[in-house]
C-alpha cells in the first residue's frame, strides 16, 4: 500500500544540493553526469517537485562566490535543457502544475544565503531573471543582509540591507527562506513579512536543542504566515546521540512540528548531505566536523532520495491517515509554492 500512496502522490523535496556534485564536473558533462547519477536517484524516491539550492563553499568565498553563484545557475539550465524529457525549471506556479501534468519533475532554484551579492539588493532582480524563486539570506555566520544561525549570541536581526532585500524577494515574487538565520533574524522577519515565508530545511529545536532547529514559537509564526517547516533529515540536527539516528527519530520531529505548526503547514527538506559529499571530486571532507557534527552521518537508508518511500511507509505506519501523509510528503508545499509563485 505504501508505495502506490506514494506514486500517486506529489512528492517534494525543498533541499537538496545536487547541483554542488553536478557543477564540479565540467561542463560538457553536467547534463550527462545529472542524467546517470541524479534522475535515477530522483525517480527511485519518487520525486515530482525538486528545489535546487545554490550554495557556494568556502573556497569561493568572497571573491569567487559571485562567479560560482551563476555557475551554479547556468549548471541548473544546462541539466534541465539536456534532460527536457526529464526534468523543466519552473518559475511561477503553472509551470510547476504544467511540469506535474507532464510527468515531468518541477525543478524551483533557489539561493543560500544570497552569495556573493552581499548589500547589492539590486542584484536581486538579476538573480530572478536568472530563474530564482527562493533564497535565504544567511547561512552559519554574519552576512551584509543577516545573521546566521550560528551568531544567535550577537542579537542581530536583519541589516537595513537586509530589510531591504526582504521587501524585494516580496516585491519580485521570490520565497523568503528563513532557515539558518539567526533566532532574532527569524523573529524579525516574521514581525516584517508581508507574504508567506518558509523554512525550506529545519527541525524541531524542542526535540533536538541546536541552533539550526525551530523553537515551538518560530513554528507557530512560520504557519502564521501561511507558510511552510521542511523538516532537514540531517542525522545530527535530529538527535546529539549516535544510537538514536533512526528513521524513528526523523519521524519524530516530522510529528512534532504537524502538531504545532498544523498539518498543513510540515513538508520534507531532507538536505542529502552525505550523497553530495560523495559526489564531489576531489574526494571532500574526509575527518572534517561541522561544530563537532559528522557530515556523513545519516539515517540508514536515507542517504539520499530513493530513500524517501520510507518516510511514506514510516508515517502509514504510525497510523497518520492518507490524506495527511500527502501533505506532509509533498502536497503542502506543492499548494504553497503554487499559491506563492504568481
Amino acid at each position: 500500500m505504501t508505495f502506490p500512496l506514494h506514486q500517486r502522490a506529489v512528492v517534494a523535496d525543498t533541499h537538496n544540493d545536487l547541483l554542488m556534485a553536478v557543477s564540479a564536473r565540467p561542463p560538457a558533462r553536467w547534463a550527462s553526469f545529472f542524467r546517470e547519477r541524479w534522475l535515477r536517484q530522483l525517480a527511485a524516491g519518487g520525486v515530482n517537485l525538486q528545489v535546487l539550492p545554490v550554495f557556494i563553499d568556502d573556497q569561493y568565498r568572497p571573491e569567487g562566490a559571485l562567479r560560482q553563484t551563476l555557475r551554479m545557475i547556468e549548471c541548473a539550465h544546462v541539466l534541465a535543457e539536456g534532460n527536457a524529457d526529464r526534468v523543466r525549471i519552473c518559475l511561477d506556479g503553472p509551470d510547476i502544475d504544467r511540469a506535474l501534468g507532464d510527468g515531468v519533475i518541477a525543478l524551483v532554484i533557489a539561493l543560500e544565503s544570497m552569495p556573493g551579492l552581499d548589500a547589492s539588493v539590486e542584484l536581486i532582480s538579476t538573480v530572478h531573471r536568472l530563474g530564482v524563486r527562493v533564497a535565504s539570506i544567511a547561512h552559519w555566520g554574519r552576512t551584509p543582509l543577516a545573521d546566521g544561525s550560528g551568531e544567535d549570541a550577537t542579537g542581530g536581526g536583519l541589516t537595513s540591507h537586509g530589510v531591504e532585500a526582504l521587501r524585494e524577494m516580496e516585491r519580485l515574487g521570490i520565497v523568503f527562506d528563513i532557515s539558518h538565520l539567526s533566532a532574532p533574524g527569524v523573529a524579525h522577519v516574521l514581525e516584517l513579512a508581508a507574504k508567506p515565508v518558509m523554512a525550506t530545511h529545519s527541525s524541531a529545536r524542542a526535540l533536538r536543542d541546536h541552533h539550526r532547529n525551530l523553537t515551538d514559537d518560530q513554528l507557530r509564526g512560520v504557519a502564521a504566515t501561511g507558510g511552510v517547516v521542511c523538516v532537514n533529515f540531517f542525522a545530527p540536527f535530529l538527535t546529539d546521540r549516535a544510537a538514536d539516528i533512526s528513521l524513528d527519530r526523523l519521524l519524530d520531529h516530522i510529528e512534532h512540528v504537524a502538531g504545532v505548526a498544523g498539518i498543513d503547514h510540515v513538508g520534507l527538506g531532507p538536505d542529502f548531505i552525505r550523497e553530495v559529499m560523495d559526489e564531489l571530486t576531489p574526494p571532500c571532507c574526509e575527518g572534517d566536523l561541522i561544530e563537532g557534527l559528522d557530515p556523513k552521518s545519516a539515517i540508514p537508508g536515507l542517504e539520499g532520495p530513493s530513500g524517501l518511500p520510507m518516510v511514506t511507509e514510516g508515517l502509514l505506519k504510525r497510523g497518520l491517515p492518507e490524506e495527511d501523509v500527502t501533505k506532509i510528503i509533498g502536497g503542502n508545499v506543492h499548494r504553497f509554492l503554487t499559491e506563492r509563485l504568481v
